[in-house]
């Protein structure tokens, strides 16, 4: 396996009043002015950040609606799904939307959002690049353009297309992303700053969770002062590392050490974002809380706060770094078993390349990894995670995490349930995951499964519930590859 690490309470009044025409005065409204006033009061909830209750109010909106009305409707329709990452139905309304053959840019724009959000970057991308043909000067796509860039590992050339779409245009969501991306480049004060414009450029409705945990994001980031994140002594940079490793209980482990203490076991974990370590380990070492942090993984937890603190020093065989940002597992979750490994890393989040050489026993680290001859290359995004494009059954497309801390390949529940498959029987399996023991997991036989030329057919998947996971990385995730794939 081979993986490039690509280093308004106002609102409330006017709210009430704008009810009452609708529940009144229904029967004899003509079908266009309900839709209209209906349009009205979306809007008024979308506003208020009421995301579900406005896009149940843009639903009704269609109802005998005119055609420019219908392209609001459904453009509400969707961006409301989308702010509440409900991206199956979101995929849904953006082909109808696009089925309305609007040429309006914005629209376009929104529809190829809702492709990227789906899980389908390549086409997003067709969609962007149309766009900005067209319109070069249309933030939306030149947003999208930069986000795909930085996945692709283009990120010099992506943070000059999202400050082009900042210039045009100061939303939120383009300084959420631009942080995002420099923090992958390590310039931590710079994402700060566009995280705290992020948070100035919110909607000032209320006091959300979004705004919670990007201030403990800048706090995070601010900690590090002069600190250089991920720093490697320069005789490091450009050696080539290869480090041995054992397979136990399906886990890639190697051994390390965390700021000079005792050699410890560390799994080798693509699925993480950054390094994990237990509460008792993280106390063992030293390693201090500096603010909390938001996670979300396989499991019924779901989404949860976790602390987030600064390994000083990480040494794995040959390769060291410092100032390495650390997830500590606190609040511990309980019932799980108790012959899990706890403290894991992932080269990835170190900018490293990586390949994982499962027949001798080792793993290859480098900023570039040394040229070789492989039977199978394919293309991999990295969008906080890694991905490769999958196919299930022929027709659908899928992100598919790449996860070498898992053990099999696993579809979502919601790439389930598109397959139209209904199984002899139903088999649930006891699944657990980083956020607890997942109660929706079963096994489903019978799916062919193609990633480039690899192909599974009539093959059982893991069935996993990945809507939190999804929600908090922004996209569809249509499935993981463990490390037997």
């Amino acid at each position: 396996m081979r993986l490039s690490g690509i280093g308004i309470r106002g609102t409330c009044l006017m709210l009430a009043f704008s009810v009452a025409p609708i529940v009144i005065v229904a029967e004899s409204t003509p079908a266009i002015a309900r839709s209209e006033i209906r349009l009205q009061l979306a809007d008024l909830l979308f506003a208020d950040e009421r995301y579900w209750e406005a896009l149940t109010t843009y639903e009704s909106a269609k109802d005998g609606a005119k055609p420019e009305q219908l392209l609001r409707a459904s453009g509400g329709l969707l961006r409301s799904l989308l702010q509440v990452a409900e991206f199956s139905r979101a995929y849904q309304e953006a082909e109808f939307l696009n089925s309305l053959g609007s040429d309006n840019s914005e629209l376009r724009s929104l529809y190829a959002e809702a492709l990227w959000a789906f899980g389908l970057f390549a086409e997003a991308e067709q969609i962007y690049d149309e766009i900005l043909a067209v319109n070069p000067a249309n933030a939306s796509a030149r947003h999208g353009i930069g986000r795909s860039l930085a996945a692709r590992g283009q990120m010099e050339e992506g943070v000059t297309q999202l400050h082009a779409a900042i210039s045009g245009e100061e939303r939120a969501e383009y300084y959420h992303t631009l942080g995002t991306v420099l923090r992958r480049m390590h310039r931590y004060d710079e994402a700060a700053d566009a995280l705290e414009a992020y948070v100035n450029h919110l909607p000032q409705v209320r006091r959300t969770e979004k705004s919670d945990w990007a201030r403990s994001e800048i706090r995070f980031l601010r900690s590090f002062g002069d600190r250089v994140p991920l720093q490697r002594h320069p005789d490091q940079l450009g050696k080539v590392h290869t480090i041995p490793f054992r397979l136990q209980r399906d886990k890639v482990i190697v051994r390390g050490r965390v700021n000079g203490g005792d050699l410890m076991d560390l799994v080798v974990d693509t699925g993480a974002e950054q390094m994990v370590m237990s509460k008792p380990s993280a106390q063992r070492v030293g390693i201090r809380p500096i603010t909390n942090t938001l996670s979300a993984g396989v499991g019924r937890v779901g989404l949860r706060g976790l602390e987030l603190g600064r390994v000083d020093t990480l040494e794995v065989g040959t390769l060291h770094v410092s100032n390495v940002p650390t997830i500590i597992k606190n609040p511990p979750l309980s019932g799980l078993p108790d012959t899990r490994s706890e403290n894991s890393f992932s080269p990835l989040a170190l900018g490293l390349s990586t390949i994982i050489d499962y027949k001798n026993h080792h793993i290859i680290l480098a900023d570039v990894l040394p040229d070789e001859q492989f039977d199978i290359e394919m293309p991999m995004r990295f969008h906080r995670l890694a991905m490769v494009r999958g196919i299930i059954n022929s027709e659908h497309p899928k992100s598919f995490i790449v996860d070498t801390g898992g053990e099999v390949i696993s579809i979502s529940l919601s790439a389930a349930n598109s397959l139209g498959i209904t199984p002899v029987r139903h088999i649930p399996l006891r699944v657990y995951g980083t956020s607890g023991w997942d109660p929706d997991a079963f096994l489903l036989p019978g799916v062919n499964l193609m990633f480039d030329r690899v192909q599974y057919d009539n093959f059982s998947v893991v069935v996993l519930n990945l809507h939190r996971p999804s929600a908090l990385l922004g996209f569809q995730v249509g499935g993981i590859i463990g490390h037997k794939f």
